[in-house]
């Protein structure tokens, strides 16, 4: 009978290998993630809940809006300092990827303005490729989302969706999407018939080139009032797909984490269940890992769930397993939510990532043969 030593020897040969051959599949490709999303400039407003109630706006979820309530929101958020960022929730998890060192292509829509104008170099600055680079914007107004956090870090998010309503399969390349890695679908297109349509279409263009598929379920709102497209996106399975405890719950009808864990196994090969200050739980068939949270005070929520995606996919496109990706991805969303803002400085992300590449190397899981 062998022993426990040789058995546990075995057992890392396996996984040694395994990710070697990953590795050797991922060498070949030009971009580690290949995303589809909504392109939208934040401004995020610090607010009271007397605020957010004088303004009706649904406390910790997104709300789409039209112009006129719009103009409504900015006339009662008058007198509040925002801070203006680039965003929308695919655009967050690529510029996390990207500033991580990994390689980013993101598909969105923009208009002739600004907004548009300020979206397009803030992905040009953090090194992440974009069709906007290879089209001319189209007259309008670039989407926008006003974000409000509240004094116990939750955000409310009201989005205008401008010119990216109108997002569709112009947008989508289909060669970089072959040369990609994974490709990624943001949840929220399941509100856009067109942006909707062209996630599909990108996503058989991906499955036909031998692509890993991954999406997030995005909000609440997303699964009470959109869930067919949801269901469209998810498809027959996927490789990745990132959700909250709450989207968990909303999604199966229940609060009964085994019976969550049951449902979601069935939905994609690997699935990350964020849990707040409980960290997450990754899923793989019958298999459970649950990943301690970064130990931080919470004072801004929102992108947590998008830099957790962006650090996990980036994660898993070189080298670490699951459970070290999920790691890297925690510490990551950890940081977010400890500061105000959607987005973290590389040098931040470098000194995370440097301390999950020794996590990693300790591990002893090498692909260079040593």
């Amino acid at each position: 009978m062998a022993s426990r030593s040789s058995r546990y020897t075995s057992s890392l040969q396996r996984v040694t290998a395994q990710h070697c051959e990953i590795k050797k599949y991922f060498s070949m490709k030009t971009y580690d993630l290949y995303a589809i999303g909504n392109a939208l400039v934040d401004s995020e407003y610090e607010v009271s809940d007397t605020q957010l109630q004088a303004m009706g706006v649904d406390k910790r979820h997104m709300t789409l809006i039209d112009a006129t309530r719009r103009v409504e929101l900015l006339g009662h958020l008058d007198a509040v300092t925002a801070r203006r960022t680039g965003g929308g929730s695919a655009g967050n998890t690529v510029v996390a990827l990207a500033q991580l060192g990994g390689k980013a292509f993101y598909s969105c829509r923009v208009a002739d303005d600004e907004l548009g104008a300020f979206y397009t170099q803030d992905l040009i600055a953090n090194g992440v490729a974009t069709n906007l680079t290879r089209t001319l914007p189209a007259p309008g107004q670039t989407g926008s989302c006003m974000v409000m956090v509240t004094p116990d870090a939750e955000r409310s998010m009201s989005t205008f969706l401008g010119a990216t309503a109108e997002l569709d399969h112009t947008a989508l390349h289909e060669c970089d999407i072959a040369k990609s890695k994974i490709y990624y679908m943001e949840g929220y297109l399941a509100a856009s018939p067109t942006g909707l349509q062209a996630a599909l279409q990108g996503r058989q263009m991906a499955q036909e080139a031998g692509v890993a598929l991954a999406t997030t379920l995005s909000d609440v709102s997303m699964i009470n009032f959109c869930r067919p497209g949801l269901d469209a996106i998810i498809g027959q399975g996927l490789d990745y797909l990132f959700c909250n405890e709450e989207e968990a719950q909303v999604w199966c009808g229940t609060q009964d984490l085994q019976v969550i864990c049951q449902q979601f196994s069935q939905l994609a090969h690997t699935v990350c269940l964020t849990r707040g200050p409980q960290g997450c739980i990754v899923l793989e068939g019958a298999q459970q890992t649950t990943v301690p949270a970064a130990s931080v005070k919470a004072l801004d929520t929102n992108g947590a769930g998008d830099m957790f995606a962006g650090a996990f996919l980036y994660a898993v496109t070189h080298g670490h397993s699951h459970a070290q990706a999920a790691w890297l991805a925690n510490q990551a969303a950890g940081q977010v939510v400890s500061q105000y803002g959607n987005r973290l400085t590389s040098e931040i992300l470098g000194g995370i990532k440097s301390r999950a590449e020794k996590m990693r190397l300790s591990d002893g899981v090498r692909c260079d043969g040593n």
